[in-house]
């Protein structure tokens, strides 16, 4: 016969018992050392993982190191391009693979934008414009982390004035990990007026990174319209329909299929590299874009509240960069989704707005789904 203290005893075993047991699902976390920066700061990388999908994320940049997920026959390969070390994403990540962007994501034209009627100037990094928050931007730093559940949460604050944005910001971004769900959660909070966009810029080869061009890719955008641009890739301020044009992606279309045909706005970006329009209620989270590999069956849908989507099709790559396993990044290597605002919206007032306020939290959240089968 049990004693009282028997029996709390008992009780408290079968507690973590069943504790043990109904965590067994959830999503495994890791974390090692990855190096240090050129100024001796540690970068760690954290590991997620689940029965289907393994990822890895580093404290530098934020960036998306690698991403593992099963073809129909079972078989996991890495599906985004990167490096091996954190010296090579320091010295080579001009592509900005896998890599967290703010705070402007996209172009900022000539540098400059106007808040409160107050002019700012930002680097030129990009011919007369701003790339992607500056030369450095949230994908050069190094980001402080913690383990949540089922994930990782990165925090940066950033000072006012660094890289001639206003007002010191302070960023979250939590990357869980649920099923075959990648889902990244942006956060944000301002002590002045400031503007900001916040983007991940993975290069997704569904078939396997390095493996080849992503030309045979099927996408699927669920977007009327796009924002065309200039010769400086700068949105003119125009919604055009994609209606009856090579951007036409509302049903499924090969990124190969179109892109080289006789067309302005692909002669610009030489390839893709538009900003989608959706449609989508404030808040709403919806399925704006899926990709399908066909030789392996990966399927990757993306789901966002953001009001536009950039489809980029690694026109850039031009074989000069050697990326993981040895293996050389060609044009046209790697896709890219990048959830977003659109480019300069700071100095298109029609443009839904960036801006925000002490007081205000910015809250958005980019969903990647990955499945496999057949078409």
């Amino acid at each position: 016969m049990l004693s009282k203290n028997g029996e709390l005893g008992f009780a408290i075993l079968a507690i973590a018992v069943m504790l043990t047991t109904s965590m067994a699902g959830q999503t495994q976390i890791g974390k090692q050392p990855f190096g240090h920066t050129a100024d001796g700061t540690a970068v760690d990388v954290y590991s997620l993982k689940n029965k289907q999908v393994e990822v890895r994320i580093m404290t530098y940049g934020g960036i998306i190191v690698s991403l593992r997920t099963p073809d129909r026959n079972g078989k996991f390969d890495d599906v985004v391009l990167g490096f091996d070390s954190v010296d090579q994403y320091i010295a080579k990540n001009t592509p900005y693979f896998g890599a967290l962007i703010g705070r402007y994501a996209n172009r900022i034209a000539h540098g400059s934008f106007q808040l409160d009627g107050k002019t700012y100037a930002t680097p030129k990094n990009n011919g007369d414009n701003t790339l992607h928050g500056g030369i450095r931007g949230f994908d050069k730093v190094v980001w402080g982390g913690k383990q949540i559940p089922d994930g990782i949460e990165l925090s940066y604050v950033s000072k006012d004035g660094e890289e001639g944005f206003p007002g010191t910001l302070t960023t979250t971004v939590r990357y869980t990990l649920n099923g075959n769900a990648l889902r990244i959660d942006y956060s944000a909070s301002t002590d002045k007026d400031t503007v900001l966009n916040l983007t991940n810029h993975a290069y997704f080869d569904l078939a396997g990174q390095g493996t080849g061009d992503i030309l045979g890719h099927v996408v699927k955008i669920d977007s009327d319209e796009m924002t065309p641009v200039d010769a400086g890739l700068i949105p003119t301020g125009e919604l055009k329909s994609v209606g009856g044009t090579p951007f036409d992606f509302r049903k499924p279309h090969a990124v190969g299929e179109r892109i080289d045909v006789n067309d302005e706005q692909l002669h610009l970006g030489r390839g893709y590299d538009h900003n989608f329009v959706l449609e989508l209620k404030p808040g709403e989270l919806k399925e704006a874009a899926e990709v399908y590999e066909p030789t392996s069956g990966r399927i990757l849908q993306v789901l966002t509240d953001q009001p536009g989507v950039q489809l980029y099709s690694g026109n850039f790559l031009d074989g000069t960069i050697t990326g993981k396993e040895g293996r050389v990044y060609k044009q046209r290597y790697g896709l890219c989704l990048e959830t977003q605002h659109f480019p300069d919206s700071p100095n298109h007032p029609k443009f839904p707005s960036t801006e925000l306020k002490p007081g205000e939290k910015f809250h958005s959240v980019t969903v990647y789904k990955f499945s496999a089968g057949s078409r």
